[in-house]
């Protein structure tokens, strides 16, 4: 006989949950998984998971439970992106998600596509949430490892300011139509870049333990 108000938890009921969260989470890490790739390839570089290349007039994210990339939303009219769109793998930004990049190159390649990268800078925003309190979303660049026709930048600052410009616009332009009312505040450069990808890793590799 039990105790009147205590609960008798059922090992049998809570075994099973256990095992089906551990499932779960072994497979978002499942090394087949493109968001399962490693961060950093044995050189270093960082690798780059292609979603929306560069002209789309969608927004494609990689969903893991499916295994494919869909369809988020539509850009608003006339509107497209500037440059290959996608995330660093192995990581987990502060919403959960793989950490987003712009990836600063001349080409469009496709959404899978890996690209070997190195940090150039972050663009340091923030934005309203729904609480009305204002919250950071700084958006790391990457240009890749190879010799690349758009230039060789080492620090934004390097960057034609028209082109700084643009890029700024860009992130603005995308949450035009929400009740964000994003805010740029500023740019840093590749070790910050660098920071937030490291950080990043770090998150998803303890996310578990």
């Amino acid at each position: 006989m039990h105790r009147p108000g205590k609960a008798i938890v059922n090992r049998a009921d809570s075994e099973p949950r256990a095992e089906q969260r551990d499932s779960e989470r072994m497979k978002n890490k499942d090394p087949h998984l493109l968001s399962s790739l490693p961060a950093y390839s044995e050189d270093g570089a960082v690798h780059a998971v292609v979603e929306a290349p560069k002209g789309s007039l969608v927004k494609l994210k990689y969903e893991i439970k499916l295994r494919a990339f869909t369809v988020a939303h539509s850009l608003p009219l006339g509107l497209s992106y500037p440059f290959d769109w996608g995330f660093v793998p192995s990581t987990q930004a502060p919403d959960g998600d793989p950490l987003d990049i712009l990836i600063l190159h001349e080409a469009s390649t496709y959404p899978g596509v890996v690209l070997p990268c190195r940090p150039l800078g972050v663009v340091e925003m923030d934005q309203e949430e729904k609480d009305g309190q204002r919250e950071r979303n700084d958006r790391v660049i990457v240009m890749p490892a190879w010799h690349d026709r758009v230039g060789e930048f080492e620090h934004p600052s390097d960057l034609p300011d028209r082109l700084r410009e643009e890029i700024e616009q860009f992130f603005l332009s995308t949450t035009f139509f929400t009740a964000k009312n994003p805010a740029i505040l500023g740019w840093k450069g590749p070790k910050k870049a660098s920071s937030i990808i490291k950080k990043s890793n770090k998150s998803y590799l303890l996310q578990d333990i």
